[in-house]
């Protein structure tokens, strides 16, 4: 006797896989770029202000806070003022796992 079909998924339900899909994507575009990358891994060891960034990538300050800007379109970085310097932060959880991972894969030597 064949086995029997799957039932319907609910179309509520293939709302959210098709929302979480989108998000996933977005997420992964923003993480994707080098140089966004780079200052996530940075990141990681926690806060940096844009002129430790710029050091650290070796990149003019307008190439640093054009990706800056797109991690915070993301709500993966948030901004803090401190007199006339800005400093950054991780704030998406998502992005320290996955940074994690990519370190393991990728970063650890031996």
């Amino acid at each position: 006797m064949p086995p029997e079909p799957p039932a319907p998924v609910p179309q509520d339900e293939l709302d959210r896989i098709v929302q979480s899909a989108a998000d996933a994507s977005a997420f992964l575009k923003a993480i994707s770029h080098e140089g966004r990358l780079l200052i996530l891994c940075h990141l990681s060891s926690g806060e940096k202000s844009v002129t430790e960034l710029e050091d650290l990538l070796s990149a003019r300050q307008a190439a640093v806070s054009q990706q800056l800007s797109r991690l915070r379109t993301e709500g993966l970085v948030t901004p803090r003022r401190e007199g006339k310097a800005i400093y950054y932060r991780l704030t998406d959880n998502r992005a320290i796992r996955i940074l994690d991972t990519v370190y393991e894969l990728f970063c650890r030597c031996g």
